[in-house]
């Protein structure tokens, strides 16, 4: 018996960096998933493999349990902590095979390691015969997380397991937003991978610097969180756009833009975008553009022209999922 568990990537619509310092920010699960599949050992080993999709290549590993995992990659070690926490809460000594697929690209700020983190420790509760339910798998998720990101917000692995629409702030967790629009989105991706711990820790060190300059921006960023939900509940997506673009000034200002992010904004905006700007950590990885049904080709042309790789992604409402194969 073969298990599995899926989970979404996301964009973040406004509010990234500034939730780490208690600002909301709106996120947005999209149609990009990562599958892992689990079946037990009949030794104490975990074998992790990974897919081309997600690491840019074929990867594996086998770790022993019992040695505490000295020959680990890096890349691998996140899917390792997040099976662990799931056979060391319940005292399962069982080895696993567990083999990860993935269309969601990685380092990009489209949330790949949390979705990974999400639907391993989905995949190994049902594997071992435990549903997890969802506020646990948050639970255990977070240690995994916090291995690759070091001081995460936490809005990736909410939205991975809930899936749709939330608000998410640091103090009081996740609000789903209901009836939302759907919304025809294009991602541009810069190529240029980067490390989201570091990024978030450039713009901590900025505000220790310049605490009076900095703490206005993050109080103008909750007030734009705040005002993109209501345009997202009166389904008014030009003011969404609008607030949008504000938000991705903001971030610059904050040091997480990047030439090769601004010129796929630009570029987007130029063919017609309702609002673009970059989405996760910044620094790289991509951006996402709010569009028309009618203006989705050219934009996505125009990332494309702008030396961007464009994906078009809806939204989803589901979460992590799981389900078993004989």
């Amino acid at each position: 018996m073969e298990t599995y568990a899926s989970a979404p990537g996301k964009v973040i619509l406004t509010g990234e960096h500034f939730v780490v310092f208690g600002a909301p920010a709106l996120a947005v699960a999209i149609n990009r998933h990562v599958v892992v599949r689990v079946n037990q050992r009949n030794d104490r080993r975990l074998h992790i493999a990974s897919s081309l999709g997600m690491a840019g290549k074929f990867d594996q590993n086998l770790f022993n349990l019992e040695e505490g995992g000295s020959n680990t990659r890096s890349f691998l070690e996140p899917v390792k902590i997040a099976a662990e926490s799931v056979l060391k809460k319940y005292a399962v000594k069982k080895g696993l095979n567990i083999q990860v697929n993935s269309d969601i690209p990685v380092a990009s700020g489209l949330g790949s390691s949390s979705a990974v983190s999400v639907s391993t420790v989905a995949s190994v509760g049902e594997a071992i015969g435990i549903s997890l339910s969802r506020e646990e798998i948050l639970d255990l998720s977070s240690t995994a997380e916090k291995s690759v990101h070091k001081n995460p917000s936490g809005i990736d692995i909410a939205i991975a397991t809930y899936g749709g629409t939330i608000l998410y702030e640091r103090q009081k967790g996740m609000t789903r937003i209901e009836d939302t629009p759907n919304l025809a989105l294009v991602i541009g991706n810069t190529g240029i991978t980067r490390n989201t711990g570091s990024l978030v820790e450039a713009v901590r060190q900025r505000r220790d610097r310049l605490p009076s300059t900095i703490n206005p921006l993050i109080v103008a960023a909750e007030s734009l969180t705040r005002s993109a939900v209501d345009a997202l509940r009166d389904r008014d997506l030009v003011k969404l756009g609008e607030l949008m673009d504000v938000s991705q000034g903001l971030l610059a200002a904050v040091g997480t833009s990047c030439i090769e992010l601004d010129r796929l904004v630009y570029a987007a905006r130029r063919a017609g975008a309702l609002g673009a700007k970059l989405t996760g950590a910044g620094g790289g990885g991509c951006m996402i553009a709010l569009c028309s049904e009618d203006t989705l080709e050219k934009v996505s042309e125009a990332i494309k022209q702008a030396n961007g790789s464009p994906i078009t992604v809806d939204k989803t409402e589901e979460g992590v999922k799981t389900w078993k194969e004989n």
